[in-house]
Order: C-alpha cells, then structure tokens, then sequence
C-alpha cells in the first residue's frame, strides 16, 4: 500500500504541471477563452467540458468550433447551453497566433499525455481500494470527509498503528509537533517540527481538512479555533493534532466514527 501511495503521489505531481501547462497553450490558440474563477466561468480541464474545449482547440488551430463539435467531442455529456456559452466566449476571443498549427499539434500531444496520467491515476486507485479493504485502515473511511485516497495515504505511513504507544507518538512522527527547546533555565516552543516523512504530514493535514469540511463536531472545533484568532494553515494544524488523536484510536479500537459519541467524549474531557 506504501508503494502504491507514493506512486499515486508522483502521478499527481506529474499532473500539476502539465495542467497549467495545457491552459497556457489554451490562452495561446485562444487568448482569453481559459478565464481564472475570478473572471468568469472556470475551465476545468478534468470534466468533459475542458477535454471537449481542449480537443477542439488542437483540432481547428485555435478557432472557435460549433455547438455540434463541441458536444461531440465530449461525447454527449454537455448540455446545450454549456456548448452555447463556450462557443460564445469562443468567438469573443483573439485571433490564433500564425504559428497556432504547431502550437495545436503540441497541445494534442500533451492532452493524450494528460488522459493517460489520469487513467493511470484512477488505477492506482483502484489498486488502492483493494489494499485498503484488506487492512485496519479501512476503517478511517467512516470519518466524514475521508475516502479511500485520503485513507490509504494516512494508513500507509501509520500502520501497524501499535509502532505508536501514544496518540502524541503519532503526532510527533507526522512532524506537525511543535519543536521545543529546555534547559536549565530556559524551556521554549518553537514552530512544527517538521520531522518525519512530508507524505505522512500531508496526509494526516488531508484527513484534518476532510473532518473540518464535513463532520459537524470538527466544524465546531474549526469554529472555536477561529473565534480565537487562529485562521488559516494555523487552524488546520490544531485540528490535525485532534484528528490524530481520533484516527489513532480508531486504528487501535477499529470502531466506526460516531460523531455524537466523540462530541460528547470530548466535552467530557473539557477538549
């Protein structure tokens, strides 16, 4: 599983690049017509719509197709006035640059090279699943907002989760402990202490993120971490402190996340 998350981790790294890279070309065929969110309608390269606007830019030079193509190239899965909007938009644009029949022929390449990263994506996830379901770790998959991804990257750098004696032990191995320096004298507390492995980080910050999203007892811990000043990456690490705790004793007890259980358990314990 450990081998199969790393992999996965390289193949997202891979993606990140080629997508900005996919809308940089876009904007070159047709400047304009790939808009951040803070300008309009979004392309997201991932949905029929961004494989339909990109096939179609490499297959006409950058100039604006009709409605029918862009359906087409989606295989069905756009609506009319998603076609109608893109084409609209389209045509607004500048004209290709001279050269846009060789920018095209890269950008068809680098979209095959952008499918096939993402058909490698999901197999690994579907390599993932089975190794999940065949280990303690299946069980982080009752916490809201953490799915099978999200689980098997924890799980993989944490289990067998009794290497750990204590859910502090776990914390400090993920690097997300404050570092701290005593002497005679002097005792201080710095920022994280970034020991460990970044994957391991990462992922218990995913885990965090997923609970403060979707389990209403995190939510409001969230809450009351941002009433006290804590905002931002700040709040998500104190969160992922607790979402540590949780995770570990739900490896050890393998008992499903019940969030009136833990709400109450924690209000117990004045946490």
């Amino acid at each position: 599983m450990l081998a199969a998350v790393s992999h996965r981790r390289q193949l997202i790294l891979s993606l990140t690049p080629l997508r900005q890279r996919l809308h940089d070309q876009l904007n070159a065929l047709a400047p304009g017509l790939s808009a951040p969110s803070a300008h309009g309608r979004a392309l997201l390269l991932e949905t029929p719509t961004g494989h339909a606007v990109l096939a179609c830019a490499a297959a006409f030079a950058g100039r604006a197709p009709s409605a029918r193509w862009l359906k087409t190239r989606a295989g069905g899965r756009l609506t009319d006035a998603t076609a109608a909007f893109w084409v609209s938009r389209w045509q607004g644009c500048l004209a290709p640059a001279p050269d846009a029949e060789l920018r095209a022929a890269r950008l068809a390449r680098d979209l095959d090279r952008f499918q096939a990263l993402r058909k490698d994506v999901a197999f690994v996830d579907e390599q993932l699943e089975q190794l999940l379901a065949a280990s303690p770790g299946q069980i982080l998959t009752t916490l809201p907002g953490v799915a099978t991804v999200r689980a098997a990257a924890f799980a993989a750098h944490t289990l067998p989760v009794e290497r750990f004696a204590t859910p502090e032990h776990l914390y400090s191995a993920t690097g997300l402990a404050p570092a701290s320096y005593e002497s005679a004298s002097v005792r201080r507390r710095g920022a994280i202490a970034r020991t460990g492995l970044p994957e391991h980080r990462d992922a218990l910050m995913a885990i965090a993120w997923g609970l403060g999203q979707y389990a209403p007892a995190f939510q409001r811990r969230l809450a009351e971490l941002n009433a006290r000043g804590k905002t931002g990456i700040e709040a998500r690490v104190a969160l992922a402190r607790h979402a540590c705790r949780l995770s570990w004793r739900i490896l050890h007890t393998q008992r499903p996340y019940d969030d009136r259980r833990y709400d109450r358990a924690r209000r117990d314990r004045g946490r």
